[in-house]
């Protein structure tokens, strides 16, 4: 697997392309991880399609953005990328983040879409129960002490080593002008758009998702005016833990 650095507007972009075919279809990793991580959904298209993946600002071998930016961001960076590759319309599959990025998209720029294929994507407000509530008041309530604990460091290196101890995972992975970025957009949905979507849409979802509950693929399905929702074995990367099935449904769905 050899990726290419492209430029994008003064960002160095990884891509990979593979397959071949008159149709194009682009894919779409998560937060926090890179091409690799989809190679199992580029492998079950690259003898119908032309496939394209690429590593979104921040990720992989890509660059950081330069300021702070938000989904919509991310939203614009796939249009960038289908320009540079010469590419008007394809299909698209994203998986988490990816996906996404890709409801925005695809309710934004309809022509540009054929079929689209989320799996496991986030972009549904989560449902919060008292376990919720306890997790943040302890949050920051820890927040308050650690503070105080560290009271003769300045305010934005107490917030630095609190995050760096008590943060999310993903919190933690990121560094740099990539942890403002995460904030932004874990808390930014995208809801309102699944109604704009008008490209025939396949939901593929793991039944014991634990990082994107089944019911915000509920919340996709219902939304979304042309989606049906397959279920497979497993968690949050159910396409690769149940993969034999995966390949199955999408080969079906995406006939090149």
């Amino acid at each position: 697997m050899e990726k290419k650095i492209i430029d994008i507007q003064g960002h160095r972009i990884a891509t990979l392309e593979v397959g071949q075919g008159d149709k194009v279809a682009f894919v779409l990793h998560g937060w926090g991880t890179n091409i690799e991580s989809v190679m199992g959904i580029v492998n079950a298209l690259k003898d119908r399609y032309r496939v394209i993946a690429y590593e979104a600002y921040g990720h992989g071998e890509s660059d950081d953005p330069k300021e702070l930016i938000g989904t919509q961001d991310y939203a614009d960076l796939v249009g960038k990328v289908m320009d540079y590759f010469g590419v008007e319309r394809a299909s698209f599959l994203g998986h988490s983040f990816g996906g996404k990025t890709l409801t925005i998209f695809a309710a934004q720029h309809p022509h540009r879409v054929d079929q689209l294929v989320l799996i496991d994507a986030s972009g549904v407000h989560p449902k919060r129960g008292l376990d919720y509530y306890g997790r943040v008041y302890t949050f920051k309530a820890l927040r308050w002490i650690y503070q105080r604990l560290f009271f003769w460091k300045e305010e934005s290196e107490r917030l630095r080593g609190f995050y760096s101890k008590f943060g999310s995972e993903d919190y933690q992975a990121s560094q740099g002008i990539m942890r403002q970025v995460f904030v932004k957009v874990v808390n930014e949905d995208t809801f309102t758009y699944f109604p704009k979507i008008q490209a025939e849409t396949l939901l593929i979802w793991g039944r014991d998702d634990e990082a994107t509950p089944l019911y915000m693929a509920r919340e996709f399905e219902d939304k979304i005016p042309n989606a049906g929702l397959v279920l497979l074995e497993g968690g949050h990367y159910a396409y690769a833990e149940d993969y034999g099935t995966f390949q199955a449904v999408l080969r079906s769905f995406m006939k090149g």
